[in-house]
């Protein structure tokens, strides 16, 4: 979303022009001018008169899996997330969605940089794409956006807010999509902010953790890991803005044959730890990649001694959240949380002069979904 950050402006109603899906979504051809298409031939009735829905954070890559690897992570309060209120609106044309209110309760400041435009606000755009795909055309929706996500952190902020959105306008009006195609009403609003990638908005959808198999055709495939695995994330977020046009704009143009097959292995390692549950090998594969990580942790002061501590301190993997310049290690159990964090943050200060705050965040099974409603007056 920092990619859309502008200053607030009156609330616009914004609506796209109707396409015909020529597939369906297990065989949908996805390219670079993709667009989501109706997913429901009816006009459907509205459920509610409004919907709030909560989208949590989430940790792409993962280390070794750079743009296909992803898990979303959220604490008790939910306060780790963005949350959407979807409610119907009389007072706009119909099949039109205007961004009516962004607040950040914990980061007052933020709300002025977002814009109110729906086709540059991560929610807006997603919210629209929804509508499309649900083949809405009789009522129009207005937005109310709640950020609790920083921008530029490496946790997803842009694909928070889109999760959030796509999920409170398919509830409005009965939930009727699948889960592929909230991705895809997400993934446009990620391709206009922050590029063509799924591996934050797909877990933000769906939860835990997601392996982006291919876009065309495209194939999300959901790892459960064992209920019985307590795994941890320590979330250590320093006062520096990482934008992902620039950190994307620091990877290598060209790969050694030995680091690519290292890295492969070692994503491929982190896949079957998650299955079989294995916190150690995945917190070990976490810490592996040899690709991405060595040419971004320099553009975030402090990393390489942040990483050191983590370990030093008992966690069982770190790498960068993201694009950065959150640092994110991996535990099983919370017993050693505060220790860690209180590493991480002395080191992003020591090391790189930078204050920081943590949080202790949990893997997040359930995705997006329904906090409340408002029946139909």
């Amino acid at each position: 979303m920092a990619a859309a950050a502008a200053a607030a402006s009156p609330a616009t109603g914004v609506s796209y022009p109707s396409t015909t899906r020529k597939a369906l979504l297990p065989t949908l051809r996805v390219s670079r001018k993709f667009k989501v298409a109706a997913a429901v031939s009816a006009d459907p009735a509205p459920a509610f008169q409004s919907v709030t829905a909560f989208a949590p954070a989430t940790v792409a890559n993962l280390g070794p899996g750079f743009d296909f690897l992803g898990c979303a992570v959220a604490d008790a309060s939910l306060s780790l997330g963005d949350t959407v209120t979807a409610t119907l609106d009389p007072t706009l044309p119909p099949g039109t969605v205007a961004i009516a209110d962004v607040t950040s309760p914990s980061r007052p400041h933020l709300a002025a940089r977002l814009s109110r435009d729906p086709l540059r606000n991560c929610a807006g755009i997603a919210a629209l794409a929804a509508l499309r795909a649900l083949g809405v055309r009789s009522h129009a929706v207005s937005l109310a956006l709640a950020k609790g996500l920083p921008l530029g952190s490496g946790l997803g902020s842009s694909a928070a807010s889109a999760a959030a959105a796509a999920k409170a306008v398919d509830a409005l009006f009965g939930s009727h999509l699948h889960g592929d195609d909230l991705v895809l009403a997400g993934l446009e609003s990620e391709k206009a902010v922050s590029g063509f990638h799924a591996d934050n908005i797909a877990p933000a959808i769906l939860g835990g953790f997601v392996l982006v198999r291919s876009y065309d055709p495209f194939h999300l495939i959901p790892l459960p890991c064992p209920p019985a695995l307590r795994l941890h994330f320590v979330l250590v977020t320093p006062d520096f803005e990482a934008p992902t046009s620039k950190m994307r704009a620091a990877l290598p143009k060209h790969v050694a044959i030995k680091h690519h097959v290292r890295n492969s292995s070692q994503a491929a390692a982190l896949v079957a730890a998650v299955l079989q549950g294995d916190a150690t090998v995945i917190g070990s594969a976490m810490s592996s990649d040899g690709i991405v990580e060595p040419t971004r942790a320099p553009l975030i002061p402090g990393m390489a001694a942040v990483k050191a501590a983590a370990l030093g301190a008992g966690a069982l993997g770190c790498t960068i959240s993201g694009a950065g310049p959150t640092a994110v290690a991996v535990i099983e159990g919370e017993e050693k949380g505060e220790e860690i964090a209180r590493s991480m943050i002395d080191a992003f200060w020591s090391a790189g002069n930078l204050k920081a705050t943590a949080t202790i965040a949990q893997l997040d099974r359930a995705g997006a979904r329904v906090i409340s409603t408002s029946t139909l007056s």
